[in-house]
This record gives C-alpha cells, sequence and structure tokens, in this order.
C-alpha cells in the first residue's frame, strides 16, 4: 500500500524556519512525483511545491523561500521553509502520483495518495 506520513509541523514566530518531511513507503519513490499543499481554516487547498524528475515547482506565494529536496535513500521529501509568514499558517499535506501531468500550478486533483496533515502556526 501507498503511504505517506508528513510531520515536523509546529509553531514558529514569523521569520522563523520549520522543515516538514514526508516519509513515503509502498511505491517505486523514483517514479513518482510528490507534492506538497497546505490548507488554510476557510480556504481551499493549495499546491505550494512539487518535485519530480521533471524537476521542482513552487507556488509563487513561497518561491525563494521554500525548498523542496529529497532524499532517494530514505524514501523522503523534505520541505524547508524559511522566512516565514503568519499567511504561511495552515495544516500542510504530503501527497504522490505516479503521472500527476505537467499542468501548473500543481491542484489537489493531480494527485492520488496522500499522507495526513501537519500544523504549521506562524505567529506575528
Amino acid at each position: 500500500d501507498v503511504q505517506l506520513q508528513a510531520y515536523g509541523g509546529g509553531l514558529v514566530q514569523a521569520g522563523g524556519s520549520l522543515r516538514l518531511s514526508c516519509a513515503t513507503s509502498g511505491f517505486t519513490f523514483d517514479d513518482y512525483a510528490i507534492g506538497w499543499f497546505r490548507q488554510a481554516p476557510g480556504k481551499e487547498r493549495e499546491g505550494v511545491s512539487c518535485i519530480s524528475d521533471g524537476g521542482t515547482y513552487y507556488a509563487d506565494s513561497v518561491r525563494g523561500r521554500f525548498t523542496i529536496s529529497s532524499d532517494n535513500a530514505k524514501n523522503t521529501v523534505y520541505l524547508q521553509m524559511n522566512s516565514l509568514k503568519p499567511e504561511d499558517t495552515a495544516v500542510y499535506y504530503c501527497a504522490a502520483d505516479e503521472y500527476p501531468g505537467s499542468k501548473r500550478p500543481i491542484t489537489r486533483a493531480m494527485f492520488d495518495y496522500w499522507g495526513q496533515g501537519t500544523q504549521v502556526t506562524v505567529s506575528s
């Protein structure tokens, strides 16, 4: 079974940093794209970043502050989040798909497999 587990969220002051991790299992890691999404209360789930053999993608709202990377030996994808802002507060999810397509921005419908979320709260 495909499994994804996101962790690493927490409470941080504005300007601070957090690193999220997405541990995966149950599929050939190299063959899948992994995406990070976030959902704030009352808002739609937003695509934040994605990594695949085609490269990386960042939403305009996080480009230059967030960095996505992968450790193929650990089947884990990371999201390094720097210069955090209160508007980054959300539940963050990781997702996987073998053929998500090249459409940008990434959307929820492009990914079949989801992990549970991890809460990120940025205080002002």
